[in-house]
């Protein structure tokens, strides 16, 4: 239980009329979570020591794993001055052939296009 309003508001029921509580176990596990939770507390400079332990901890992992991102990110590049040379053909380089991709020429007998409207 560690809601203190709930907590000790059920001590205080206790306390003031016990003849009215419901249930004793919620009095005496009151009692158990108010012992637990006053030896919980821990003095401000420890714990900030060990907040600033932890976020350094923290940082050095991000870090690690950045690292580690890093490289494997390298292996998988592509160099491309590493790959190799593919020889071109020079028969088809002296000709002048035209590339494969080269657009078709526009075909007249199809629909007009909309810059070649005649009306």
């Amino acid at each position: 239980m560690e809601d203190r309003v709930t907590l000790d508001g059920i001590l205080l029921k206790c306390d003031q009329d016990p003849t009215k509580v419901r249930n004793p176990s919620d009095c005496e596990n009151a009692r158990i979570a108010n012992e637990r939770l006053a030896t919980q507390r821990v003095d401000p400079e420890v714990e900030k020591r060990r907040q600033a332990d932890f976020e350094k901890a923290r940082e050095q992992l991000r870090l690690t794993q950045d690292k580690l991102r890093q490289e494997q990110e390298a292996k998988t590049k592509v160099d491309a001055y590493s790959l190799p040379v593919v020889p071109v053909d020079p028969s088809a380089a002296a000709k002048g052939a035209a590339p494969a991709a080269a657009p078709a020429p526009a075909d007249p007998s199809g629909p007009p296009l909309a810059g070649n409207a005649t009306h």
